[in-house]
């Protein structure tokens, strides 16, 4: 034992000795590929918003280029516009509801999931995680005739509930793995203090997990916020519409005015764009959380 020590210093020596540095040319060749992946999401929408500011003939004429003369009132129009508002707060509350709902049970479902032992429960989940291989498209008809049995056509709650059920899978797989990591000795001391599986839940384990609730919360709202399918099949009256339809009855208003409806685009985009880049550091705090421990 007293002759290992000496030999240990330039053991570990040795060992880190052996790591190599990152190429020159590796991290050249990683920049370059991350700014082309940037220019391939950042030029569509760039170019949807300068093209917003264009006049129909220049728009036309030079569709790559910035506007000759800077048309404000195609924003401005719309902005003054009564449907603009009502599919953009359609779109918010329903996004809203989708969160909100997502977020209790499948937080709930996840702590039960990470904490509890009972019988059938990896079945259980297993059989809630099949959720992450059917698109929404593949069940859109039976899911039409439960809408309709159910007496829920043409009202919000027949958008929201279907997208709830459809982001449980992904919203209970993220929270349970983040609440597993969290100190067992918290839950110990918990229960030597009389605190039960309800105060732990909502004391203790809700407020150590924001940045997981908030990754779940963005990923729910940006798939609700760009939810077309369903929408399409429940809503019948223009006055529910979210803004993915409203666009494209905003689009057969104005089909010759295309510089119209890039600007309209534009605007309904752009709340999802901003709660994505606000919200960054937490998805992929909340990410790297709950992707470790299953």
């Amino acid at each position: 034992m007293t002759e290992s020590n000496p030999i240990a210093p330039p053991l570990v020596a040795t060992h880190e000795s052996s790591g190599r540095k990152p190429s020159p040319l590796a991290g050249l060749a990683l920049l370059a590929a991350l700014i082309v992946i940037a220019g391939a999401v950042l030029v569509p929408i760039v170019a949807t918003a300068l093209n917003g500011f264009k006049q129909l003939g220049d728009l036309q004429s030079h569709p790559f280029s910035l506007p000759e003369t800077w048309v404000w009132r195609n924003y401005w129009n719309i902005l003054a516009s009564v449907r603009y508002w009502q599919v953009l707060g359609n779109s918010l509350l329903i996004a809203l509801l989708t969160v909100a709902l997502t977020l209790a049970l499948s937080s709930m479902a996840a702590f039960a999931f990470a904490h509890l032992k009972f019988f059938g429960d990896r079945f259980l989940l297993s059989y809630l995680q099949l959720g992450l291989l059917f698109p929404l498209a593949t069940a859109i008809l039976p899911l039409f005739i439960k809408i309709r049995d159910l007496g829920l056509l043409d009202s919000y709650w027949g958008v929201v509930l279907p997208q709830v059920a459809f982001s449980l899978a992904m919203g209970v797989l993220l929270l349970r793995n983040a609440f597993r990591q969290l100190p067992a000795e918290l839950l110990d001391a918990a229960m030597m203090d009389g605190c039960g599986y309800f105060r732990y839940f909502f004391f203790i384990t809700l407020p150590l997990s924001g940045p997981i609730l908030s990754t779940v919360a963005i990923i729910s709202f940006v798939s609700s916020w760009n939810g077309y399918l369903l929408p399409l099949v429940v809503f019948n009256s223009e006055s529910r519409y979210p803004w993915t339809l409203g666009l494209m009855a905003y689009q057969g208003q104005y089909s010759t005015s295309w510089q119209l409806v890039l600007a309209f685009i534009t605007l309904t985009i752009l709340p999802a764009i901003l709660m994505f880049l606000l919200a960054q550091r937490y998805i992929v705090a909340g990410l790297t959380a709950g992707a470790v421990k299953g």
